[in-house]
């Protein structure tokens, strides 16, 4: 048993509280805290009446240290969930240095004014959390996150070297708008209309935005154009996994989504340089999230799946292997057990996981670590028990 305080109170952030509140074995106490208050009371309001999990709530800036080590003080938790943005990653870990409470997160930082997404700022506080005998893990969600898990899964069980991995994130669900974003419209679509990139023998290799495209047939949703993108896991696993020649990141959009994004990239909507408007500067990526979908919005009107999993090829046994673990996720039934569609979904149940696994002293390494440093079964079992089970192809279709 153990208190867990949450901050962000978004998409994501509903997820996990219903989840920490379906598990309150595990989870005797949380606290929500987020800038909007009322959006915690709220969420607050509809859950407690249906756990024994003690749930409180606070209004707190993400962006302020000092505000942050006084809530953590007064609530005293023994893990900080992060999900509010990746911009607050390093005051948040500074706050829970300072209380000497242990941290997780799903999305490393990335800088607000630059699209530049690494592990380096977050990695140079490893001696300092050793010291403080706390732990810090990193990247909880899907992706990263399960496919991180998945990745030391298939290296402890099934390969002696991993030499290939391929991740692919599918998103096969339809909400009907000719345009929106499916979790916060800054981030997506910085993530998008970023280069792409993958790491091949120990270096990066650069990509135009969607240059490259694969065809792929994803079980239990069909076949999906998908496109290589940067992503960060592929940092970690690059020096995690043993063996690894190449791993590279794929994600699915339709031809929609492309030709809207095309059009506001074409016009400077997508640009993250301020510029003066009626005497004031505005951001116009923070203008377009403002008048796209809200994401939190999509649930009740978003049928179809995801599909989210890596291929591995690699040698067992001296002789060449091929291996894909995935996990299937319903739009619908997400939205009908949580409130939320399964974007937000597979990244809120693995964000629980993580906090419940560290909170416990299942995982108990003191430092900053990635989620695939950890032991991968206890995580795995979970997937299973809390509603992302995972399934298993051991002759795959390759991506070329």
């Amino acid at each position: 048993m153990g208190k867990c305080m949450i901050i962000g109170c978004g998409g994501v952030a509903s997820v996990a509280i219903h989840k920490c509140c379906q598990n309150s074995e595990a989870f005797e106490g949380i606290m929500i805290a987020s800038r909007t208050k009322l959006k915690c009371d709220a969420l607050k309001e509809k859950l407690q009446p249906t756990t024994k999990t003690v749930i409180e709530t606070a209004q707190v800036n993400a962006d302020n240290v000092d505000e942050l080590i006084a809530l953590i003080n007064s609530y005293k938790p023994d893990v900080v969930l992060n999900l509010a943005l990746p911009y607050q990653d390093l005051t948040i870990m500074d706050a829970c240095l300072a209380t000497k409470t242990s941290y997780v997160d799903t999305a490393n930082y990335e800088p607000l004014d630059t699209a530049k997404f690494e592990y380096k700022w977050q990695w140079a506080y490893r001696e300092r959390y050793e010291k403080a005998g706390i732990t810090a893990l990193l990247g909880s969600g899907f992706d990263p996150g399960v496919t991180g898990v998945f990745s030391a899964y298939a290296q402890k069980h099934e390969f002696d070297e991993i030499n290939y991995i391929d991740i692919l994130d599918c998103n096969g669900g339809d909400h009907g708008y000719p345009f929106a974003t499916n979790f916060n419209p800054e981030i997506n679509i910085r993530e998008v209309s970023a280069k792409g990139s993958y790491i091949e023998d120990g270096k990066w290799v650069e990509t135009e935005p969607m240059e490259i495209k694969r065809v792929y047939n994803f079980k239990g949703v069909g076949e999906k154009d998908m496109y290589l993108l940067h992503h960060e896991e592929l940092e970690s696993l690059a020096l995690n996994i043993k063996g690894i020649k190449r791993i590279r990141f794929f994600m699915t959009f339709g031809q929609s989504y492309l030709t809207h994004l095309k059009c506001l990239e074409n016009v400077g909507m997508t640009s993250i340089e301020p510029i003066d408007f009626e005497g004031k500067k505005i951001v116009p990526l923070q203008f377009l999230k403002a008048v796209l979908p809200d994401p939190a919005s999509l649930g009740p009107r978003t049928v179809g799946k995801t599909n989210i999993g890596c291929i591995f090829r690699g040698k067992k046994d001296g002789k060449d292997k091929n291996y894909y673990l995935y996990n299937i996720c319903d739009h619908q039934e997400s939205y009908k057990e949580v409130g939320s569609q399964a974007v937000s979904y597979t990244t809120g149940v693995p964000a629980m996981i993580g906090a419940m696994l560290v909170m416990n002293g299942t995982w108990n390494k003191k430092g900053v670590y990635n989620i695939e440093e950890f032991d991968p079964d206890p995580f795995m079992d979970a997937l299973n028990k809390w509603g992302l089970p995972w399934q298993e192809d051991f002759d795959p279709v390759l991506v070329d």
